[in-house]
């Protein structure tokens, strides 16, 4: 019997993902780890007499490959990235909130973990100079936010949804914005010099007279981007659009 367990973090409807630990053990049998919310277990059959000469470990290993199949169809499927027909979760009742944008998300950069999100929604940072650069913003909700003319220099936002949040002359330089939601946003004379836009959409938002320059961004992504007309025709030839 090869027994799999995966451990599903819990998770509000918030941008976050995360990436499971198969921890195979000698006998390849996957361990348990007691938090996990799905189970698979294979029951490995020896199959006739002609095929008992087989190892005994090959067939665990086959049990083990199959669950571990099963299971990546299961993570896929239950990953939390809010779709666009997908709620956002109650706006939350800590009345710093808005203030956790100073400190940041101290964990999971790159991959939008957190212990507790980032709620920023409604926040006013309005021309704040000081407090957000460098932060870690990953997951963090953003919707209806303001960051006009604030300093967000190399800001780590990764998997953030700031769908329909304003960032009207926000120096963005140096940041990683990965994956991040501008759905709807203002971004008029952002300025986005040597900053990672890779897997960010830009769906309906305001881009007139953004900096767009050393601008790192995958090929598809560009070709996304490019559609959008309210880029002016330095940005466009900054960004390399046909």
């Amino acid at each position: 019997m090869a027994t799999l367990s995966v451990p599903l973090q819990h998770w509000t409807s918030s941008p976050a993902a995360f990436t499971p630990r198969l921890n195979h053990s000698a006998a390849s049998t996957l361990s348990h780890y007691h938090f996990g919310l799905i189970r698979c277990s294979c029951g490995v059959n020896h199959g006739p007499k002609s095929a008992q000469s087989l190892p005994n470990v090959f067939f665990k290993e086959l049990g083990s490959v199959a669950c571990g199949i099963l299971a990546v169809w299961a993570v896929t499927a239950v990953s939390p990235v809010i779709a666009a027909n997908q709620r956002l979760p109650p706006l939350s009742k800590d009345p710093n909130r808005c203030e956790r944008a100073f400190v940041g998300n101290t964990i999971g950069q790159a991959n939008g973990v957190y212990d507790v999100p980032l709620d920023l929604r409604l926040c006013d940072y309005t021309n704040d100079k000081s407090n957000l650069k460098g932060k870690s913003l990953a997951a963090a909700l953003m919707s209806d936010a303001k960051f006009d003319g604030a300093d967000m220099s190399e800001v780590v936002m990764s998997k953030a949804y700031a769908v329909g949040a304003s960032f009207k002359g926000t120096d963005f330089s140096n940041a990683v914005l990965d994956r991040v939601n501008f759905g709807n946003a203002n971004m008029q004379g952002a300025v986005f010099k040597n900053t990672v836009l890779s897997g960010s959409t830009f769906s309906g938002a305001q881009l007139q007279d953004v900096n767009f320059e050393d601008t790192i961004i995958g090929y598809i992504d560009l070709q996304k981007l490019c559609v959008n007309d309210t880029i002016n025709e330095e940005g466009r030839a900054n960004l390399g659009c046909r």
